[in-house]
């Protein structure tokens, strides 16, 4: 990777001498920033080698208060963009870094260690760290992530275990974490996601009959007209999915018949968003895509990949029809496999929109391929 940097006025300085990391993902960038010569913090990807992640050569703007010799003569595109995140800008870090730190100063645990994690369209991490180990976590979202620790709270009124507790948040979706312990569960099999659909199902079952208390959480129910947007440009090109499109109404109206109830999804329901600590807790993580919709939007999301997804269906769907008498968990999950692929398409679009073109290769390649799955789940 190559870092072109910047001082915290935005002077452009060059660039360090190439160098290699051995994670292959744009947006962790802890690496990177341990293996710099100088003392950087990485603001945003400004070109690649590859259409889309991961590996290739890479190439960053970071912030340095150094004055590093050697630097390469290499400019970067400076001029500003409506729609850079606050942390992409020089001074941007160091502002949230100084939001934090009054905070957890009020909070009594005075200085802390901030380790950058992750940096990209959808969201900037540091790890803060004490005598002990890691404290908390900063993070800072865009705007259209905003509501996410609002949502932490409401959850946390249902299952306070279940969420990483909010130590603060603030303006410019920047939010304070307590610490998790345990690990992300990338990979898991159908024992955990089992236990993932017994510990939401409470929350969800909560919501189910109080809509009006997720105010300013994003809308995500069945509405025809959101994909018919994203996947027009595409209807001549993927199979199936003209045909798909056409049978919306049906398929809504079937779904409708179903009586599975809308409530808060959290949006991308996979086992690398759980934490667990080897002692049966577990919480569920990074809740910038929650929304409310269709319970069945998460169950699929969960089991994709299972090599036997059948007994975790059948254990959410007979909790489902005992919350409510009637309905057909089965059937809507059936009629839903499909329009997953154009939910996960129509938010890779929202996406794109709301974020430079610098960084669109990080979801430009998504929304074909969802829509690709969508065509051919029919």
């Amino acid at each position: 990777m190559t870092l072109v940097l910047v001082d915290p006025a935005g002077e452009l300085l060059g660039a360090l001498p190439p160098f290699s990391v051995a994670s292959p993902w744009w947006q962790e960038v802890s690496e990177v920033v341990a293996a710099a010569s100088a003392d950087v913090t990485v603001l945003r990807l400004l070109h690649a080698d590859r259409p889309a992640p991961p590996g290739g050569h890479v190439t960053y703007l970071a912030e340095t208060r150094d004055r590093p010799e050697g630097l390469i003569p290499l400019g970067a595109d400076l001029v500003p963009h409506a729609h850079r995140a606050p942390w992409a800008e020089p001074g941007g870090p160091a502002a949230t870094l100084a939001w934090a730190s009054g905070v957890l100063d009020r909070l009594g645990f005075g200085e802390l260690t901030a380790h950058q994690q992750r940096t990209w369209n959808l969201s900037a991490i540091w790890r803060l760290d004490g005598p002990g180990g890691t404290i908390a976590w900063l993070k800072q979202v865009p705007s259209f992530f905003a509501h996410e620790p609002a949502v932490l709270g409401l959850v946390a009124s249902v299952a306070p275990d279940l969420v990483p507790y909010v130590m603060a948040s603030g303006k410019a979706g920047r939010m304070l974490l307590a610490h998790v312990p345990g690990e992300d569960r990338y990979g898991a099999g159908a024992d955990l996601c089992g236990q993932i659909v017994e510990a939401f199902h409470p929350v969800q079952a909560h919501f189910a009959g109080r809509l009006g208390e997720l105010t300013g959480v994003p809308d995500k129910r069945l509405d025809a007209a959101r994909f018919v947007h994203v996947a027009t440009p595409y209807l001549d090109d993927i199979p199936g999915l003209a045909e798909l499109i056409d049978g919306l109404p049906a398929r809504f109206a079937e779904v409708a018949a179903c009586g599975l109830p809308d409530t808060l999804l959290h949006g991308d329901l996979h086992p690398g968003n759980v934490r667990t600590d080897g002692q049966g807790g577990l919480v569920i993580v990074d809740w910038g895509d929650s929304a409310i919709g269709n319970p069945a939007f998460d169950l699929l999301r969960l089991i994709d990949g299972l090599e036997s997804p059948e007994p975790v269906l059948a254990a959410w769907a007979r909790r489902w029809r005992a919350t409510v008498p009637g309905c057909d968990p089965e059937r809507a999950v059936a009629l839903l496999r499909p329009v997953a692929g154009l939910l996960s398409a129509a938010t890779y679009a929202g996406f794109l929109a709301s974020i430079e073109q610098s960084e669109w290769p990080y979801h430009a390649g998504d929304v074909p391929e969802c829509l690709t799955a969508a065509g051919a789940a029919i």
